[in-house]
């Protein structure tokens, strides 16, 4: 019998997903342009104190940067890619990481994980088959069952609901404080997060930092222990981080 997952990655769906992607777009805009609080400009945005991670100005609002992310979540060509040609190459790729963290017992089957700006929802999807069950993704445009709406600046659930997390987007983070905040909030103490970097090449147009080592991280997971780093080839990202969620520190949203 079928399972919903072989279902989902027909090409027959995925195109009555990208004929109806349009109804999309205009909530969608309109939700981050008015329904969403609204940030400090970038403009305004003090400077990171740490040579080490720039943030581009290109940015002068907050909407501005949200409907540029949008420009590529949006983007038909880009997720019928997505849905398609790259769909089983990254649930591969991912599943090989994901094999690794678990025979590291970093992650396990009865973890409740998080995918942070996950897009079609391929490294969600990897989580399933290694026998993650409980794993579900947010980006700014959902794409159910996988994946939910949600701004990874300010993420839609409760303080330490997660056991993992894991994001290969950092670099698309217009405050990066805030990122790994909402990180550490809604992790459990003892949960572990891995993070996917570009240190040695420039990420894509759509970056909204520049990140050169691994030290800003280390600073802004204050309520985390570095447990490793490695270098990796995922998909133009080249280091692995991963830090766990100190036991007696519980972290809570304002």
């Amino acid at each position: 019998m079928k399972t919903i997952r072989s279902v989902m990655a027909k090409p027959l769906k995925h195109k009555y997903l990208l004929l109806t992607l349009p109804l999309f777009i205009i909530p969608f805009i309109l939700f981050f342009s008015f329904g969403y609080p609204h940030h400090q400009t970038n403009r305004n945005q003090p400077p990171s104190g740490d040579p080490d991670l720039r943030i581009r100005p290109v940015y002068p609002s907050y909407e501005a940067y949200i409907k540029q992310q949008l420009k590529k979540t949006l983007n038909p060509k880009l997720r019928q890619v997505w849905t398609t040609k790259d769909w089983d190459r990254k649930i591969q790729v991912f599943t090989a990481f994901f094999t690794d963290l678990k025979h590291k017992r970093l992650l396990s089957n009865s973890s409740k994980a998080l995918c942070i700006g996950a897009r079609v929802g391929q490294e969600v999807e990897a989580l399933k088959r290694v026998g993650v069950t409980d794993s579900v993704g947010i980006d700014l445009v959902p794409y159910p069952p996988l994946v939910l709406q949600g701004d990874f600046h300010c993420q839609p659930f409760e303080n330490n609901t997660f056991d993992f997390e894991f994001s290969n987007v950092f670099d698309h983070a217009l405050y990066p404080n805030k990122f790994v905040d909402e990180i550490q909030r809604t992790l459990k103490p003892g949960g572990v997060c891995v993070l996917h970097v570009a240190l040695y090449q420039r990420p894509d147009k759509y970056s909204a930092n520049d990140l050169y080592s691994v030290g800003p991280l280390v600073t802004m997971f204050h309520g985390s222990e570095l447990v490793y780093t490695r270098p990796v080839d995922g998909f133009g990202l080249d280091t692995e981080l991963v830090f766990r969620k100190r036991e007696n520190k519980v972290i809570r949203g304002p």
